[in-house]
């Protein structure tokens, strides 16, 4: 027994160090997780950088090309209000695209496209479309909203989803007609797909007046059907602190509030819809949500549910023959209320635009 209590000391010394050690282990394996984290915005500035050039050098040659810098409305989550600057504007980046062919003494339309993804920016993705865009002479400004990747922790996390991050997309158009005598006011148009179709639906449901059409394709649709098909990992960004805060569960009206079939009554704006079946990103069920409401609603609107066709959730993105048959649907309901100087019919006309650069 003496022997016993004589080792008791020395067993609960090596007890100790080994927790200390744990503890160490532990301590040092979340420091390098947070320099990890934090590390991933330096390569997301880094990416972006390297895209911005790439924009000059793959539409450059029908197009001129800026990047400037604007404002939105103030940080939607403000831990102190009272701080200095917590009712400052928002800042943010905004990429404009001129068709180079155009008589800048008249008129032209504008486009507002909002990239799509939770945390993600515009990126060279999307080539071909401004391509194509450029060709039927819109003008077309893609907003880096608040909570864009690629500028930053700090911006990352003003994110504010089916929130301000409209209100800035909005901003972005009011910025165009003000400073570029050419755009038209009357012909503004708002396009765009996945959470960048929620985008366009919420800014037509928040601002019927300042559009005359939009396009949404794949549209997040009901972010609370979309918390019950997602992980936890998905939802996290929801209801991080800086974020919304709450989950679905924790406050509906909250995300019923940022999601379009839930607000359907709203519509004024004549309205296309694509959604695919196979869509591995939005689920259809969403989007035939949405469907529903807006008849439940008597809207006039036009949809098209196509049936598992190649690319699932980009596949009228994708640049093959299928993809570019359906963007001349999309161009041609465009065109009937923007009235470009030109509009692609033909898949001919589609190639050329995607690959030759636009003469007059």
């Amino acid at each position: 027994m003496r022997k016993l209590l004589c080792l008791l000391p020395g067993v609960f010394a090596v007890t100790f160090l080994f927790a200390q050690e744990q503890k160490t282990e532990t301590t040092g394996l979340e420091k390098l997780s947070q320099q990890i984290k934090d590390q991933q915005h330096e390569f997301d500035i880094l990416e972006k950088k390297v895209d911005d050039l790439l924009w000059f050098q793959r539409v450059g040659d029908v197009a001129f090309v800026d990047k400037v810098f604007i404002y939105g409305p103030p940080a939607a989550h403000i831990k102190n209000p009272t701080a200095m600057g917590a009712d400052n504007p928002v800042k943010f980046w905004t990429y404009i695209f001129i068709p180079r062919h155009l008589d800048l003494s008249g008129k032209y339309p504008l486009l507002v496209l909002p990239h799509g993804g939770v945390h993600a920016f515009f990126d060279t993705y999307h080539t071909h479309i401004i391509r194509e865009l450029m060709a039927q002479g819109y003008i077309v400004v893609a907003p880096e909203y608040r909570g864009s990747s690629g500028y930053g922790q700090t911006f990352f996390e003003k994110i504010d989803y089916g929130g301000r991050e409209v209100e800035d997309c909005d901003a972005a158009r009011a910025f165009m007609i003000e400073n570029y005598s050419f755009v038209d006011p009357d012909r503004v148009g708002i396009i765009g797909w996945s959470h960048g179709g929620l985008i366009a639906l919420l800014a037509v449901f928040n601002y019927p007046e300042h559009y005359k059409v939009t396009f949404a394709g794949v549209p997040v649709s009901d972010l609370i059907a979309r918390m019950g098909y997602y992980d936890d990992e998905y939802r996290d960004l929801f209801s991080a602190s800086y974020h919304l805060g709450k989950t679905a569960m924790e406050d509906v009206q909250e995300y019923k509030k940022r999601s379009p079939a839930w607000n359907a009554e709203k519509l004024k704006t004549p309205l296309l819809i694509h959604t695919n079946t196979n869509d591995d990103d939005v689920n259809v069920l969403e989007v035939e949500h949405l469907i529903q409401a807006l008849k439940a609603e008597d809207k006039k609107f036009e949809y098209e549910i196509f049936k598992e066709l190649p690319g699932g959730h980009s596949f009228d993105r994708i640049d093959t023959k299928k993809a570019r048959e359906i963007r001349l649907k999309i161009y041609g309901f465009l065109s009937k209320y923007l009235n470009p100087p030109k509009t692609l019919k033909t898949l001919n006309e589609i190639e050329k635009a995607a690959y030759l650069p636009v003469t007059n």
